[in-house]
């Protein structure tokens, strides 16, 4: 069983984890974080997209750093204002 596989059923994760190794991913949606340096390199922009039931983004929130990270209660107040 691979890494992710392992992580998601320890944590009761119930939908799909991206393994990026090459930031791939986070290069082509232009979400890497050039200055994160050394370990952190390869990181994207810490963030939350809202996806409505057809798959639409509806709300976008990024911080400029990659330390910070939005909390449950931005998240949900992200969502009650979705239009």
């Amino acid at each position: 069983m691979d890494l992710l596989a392992k992580f998601s059923n320890r944590h009761k994760i119930r939908f799909p984890l991206l393994s990026d190794p090459d930031s791939a991913t986070i290069k082509a949606f232009q979400l890497l974080n050039a200055e994160a340096k050394g370990i952190a390199a390869g990181v994207p922009y810490p963030g939350t997209m809202i996806l409505d039931n057809k798959g639409t983004i509806r709300a976008k929130l990024f911080f400029a750093g990659y330390r910070a990270r939005h909390s449950p209660a931005d998240i949900l107040e992200a969502v009650c204002n979705m239009k």
